[in-house]
């Protein structure tokens, strides 16, 4: 999953804390995996998540203790939405945005007391029924759906959502469905709509305004989770205009939009034409919402924490507090009455250049030398991520606690062990590594301490700023002259196959990809081809977890450090604050104001 903008913003910020953190002493660590520094008082955990039934999947969504109808809902944003149109959506701000009009096939239940999470149908009467060993998947549309302008939602809408994501312009969404129809070069064998042309039968079929039927290349047991993305919706023909879509997608959700000023500002009102008793994830408390955006930090965190005026009825939607106000914000017991923190989907890692740095050992003792805790310290502390030991998220199915490097007993560093095993490997003289990093205050800070700590740990380490618009570009290059580096990657959904292909999978290896580390082992890539033929999504998510922990103890090409976590304020006037795991932001479904 695509970071979203107020993280990258987040990531770049100096924190003074970090000249501190060498003499910082270890933290306790929590249930999660750890965490030290500022704490919220309030643990993030981890969910059960799984497929609902056909009854989850019926509406209305469960009523909120104590909730009412009525008022208005305030989101503040640091920045703008790039992305209204469902098909361009892909970071959790716009995830979590576009719940308020845009509906899927199917989309995520959250229990507003327990948190669990589970995939329902959305549109779709259930998750979604399988066939030709999870191949072929087929859908039903629920009675009574229509769009903002009271036309019926058909078939044929969910298919044209579809067909448009091939079109040129679309770039920026999910490509899971577009790819698993047509394979990696889907664009190639279909241009999108515009021309004329539609998807055919044997690959995308309408039989009835009520069914689709969806026919991939291979199994894909977690396809009820990919038809919960947002382009997997409803686009009506008549009222797609390409590009120019962005500024007024049309509501298939309880809200509508009725004012957008893109950079400044978003209001959404009551769509008249959704029907609650189809719907079993929206409860759609408030009238209206409206959305300030382009908000700059401290000011945002200062105003939820001062709870004033119309503040009162706001919140931050994705974007986590500011990193400089943490000690206040988790220290003060008055903030805890209304605090959101829970695990986003990304885990943070330095990826270990593996065509250049050859020897698992060395990449090992890389492992044992890293300073987590005083990286953590950057970050904001505990509140803002657990101190992460393994490849998936918390929030990742059949995630578990896995630290074979006794990283949690010693977060700074054991230096010794580092030293022991460069020894073993026949290095007798300071190995020389080059750390790329974003040429930032923030980061020159954390790589002058990861600097300074694998120093004492047989290494010598040369510092390579690179300019932050192009570091991914850089770092992502085959022939990069890089040996470490740090990226982040989230699930798309709570399952591996959204983590473990995309970052190890050593077969698809080219300059942009996602497999930062260039690992290519044989036995990764064959376990990848097995598991991805398991139709049992519980065994699957098992599989995936081993494949992870079998990278991370032999491959060792990636030092995870911290498991991110949303931390922030809402006003004392809105109840019903759920989270979202999955997405990484706030439910804004099951929100209320209070009277």
């Amino acid at each position: 999953m695509r970071i979203n903008k107020a993280r990258q913003v987040s990531a770049i910020l100096a924190v003074g804390a970090l000249a501190l953190a060498a003499g910082c002493s270890s933290g306790g660590s929590s249930d999660n995996g750890g965490g030290s520094g500022a704490d919220s008082g309030k643990k993030a955990q981890v969910q059960n998540f799984g497929v609902g039934t056909k009854a989850d999947s019926t509406g209305p969504a469960v009523k909120v203790d104590g909730a009412k109808s009525g008022g208005t809902a305030y989101s503040l944003d640091q920045t703008g939405f790039d992305y209204l149109d469902p098909g361009q959506q892909y970071v959790s701000d716009q995830l979590s945005v576009q719940l308020l009009y845009n509906r899927s096939l199917t989309g995520y239940k959250i229990d507003p007391k327990t948190g669990k999470t589970i995939v329902v149908g959305d549109l779709a009467t259930d998750a979604g029924t399988p066939s030709d060993g999870s191949k072929t998947w087929t859908y039903t549309l629920k009675d009574g759906l229509k769009f903002e302008d009271g036309s019926p939602i058909t078939t044929k809408d969910i298919k044209y959502g579809v067909e448009r994501l091939f079109a040129d312009y679309q770039t920026q969404g999910p490509q899971y469905v577009q790819k698993w129809i047509y394979g990696p070069d889907y664009r190639k064998a279909y241009a999108g709509p515009y021309d004329g042309k539609e998807i055919p039968d044997n690959l995308i079929s309408t039989p009835n305004d009520k069914t689709i039927v969806f026919h991939f290349l291979q199994p894909h047991a977690d396809t009820p989770y990919a038809m919960a993305m947002p382009n997997i919706a409803p686009v009506p023909k008549a009222k797609d205009d390409q590009q120019k879509y962005n500024n007024h997608p049309v509501s298939s959700g309880p809200y509508k939009i009725a004012d957008y000023k893109p950079g400044k500002s978003l209001s959404f009102v009551r769509n008249p034409n959704w029907d609650p008793k189809s719907d079993p994830i929206r409860n759609a408390y408030p009238d209206k919402w409206e959305f300030q955006l382009g908000i700059q930090e401290p000011g945002l965190t200062n105003r939820l924490a001062a709870d004033t005026g119309n503040d009162k009825f706001a919140l931050a939607m994705s974007a986590s507090a500011d990193p400089s106000k943490m000690q206040s914000l988790t220290s003060d017991p008055q903030y805890k009455s209304r605090t959101v923190n829970e695990y986003q989907p990304y885990v943070e890692v330095f990826n270990i250049n593996t065509k250049r740095i050859k020897d698992p050992k060395i990449r090992q003792a890389l492992v044992y030398a890293f300073p987590m805790q005083q990286v953590q310290q950057a970050f904001g502390g505990g509140a803002q991520g657990d101190l992460g030991t393994t490849l998936i998220s918390p929030t990742v199915s059949g995630w578990q606690k896995f630290d074979p490097f006794g990283k949690l007993a010693k977060p700074m560093g054991d230096p010794q062990k580092s030293l022991d095993l460069l020894k073993s490997a026949g290095v007798t003289t300071p190995y020389k590594i080059s750390l790329a990093y974003a040429n930032t205050p923030r980061w020159d800070n954390v790589t002058l301490t990861i600097q300074n700590a694998l120093a004492k740990a047989g290494f010598k380490v040369e510092r390579k700023a690179i300019d932050p618009t192009s570091y991914y570009t850089v770092v992502g290059k085959l022939d990069t002259p890089y040996d470490m580096f740090r990226t982040s990657w989230g699930a798309d959904w709570p399952n591996g196959s959204t983590v473990i292909p995309p970052t190890m999978d050593g077969r698809d290896l080219a300059d942009g990809t996602n497999n930062y580390s260039f690992m290519n082992d044989p036995k990764v890539n064959s376990e990848i081809d097995r598991i991805m033929q398991i139709t049992d999504l519980t065994k699957q998510a098992d599989e995936w977890r081993t494949l992870s922990e079998y990278v991370l103890k032999n491959d060792t090409s990636q030092i995870p450090f911290l498991f991110d976590k949303y931390f922030n304020l809402y006003g004392s006037r809105l109840g019903g604050v759920t989270y979202n795991q999955v997405y990484g932001a706030i439910n804004p479904n099951t929100i209320f104001v209070k009277q």
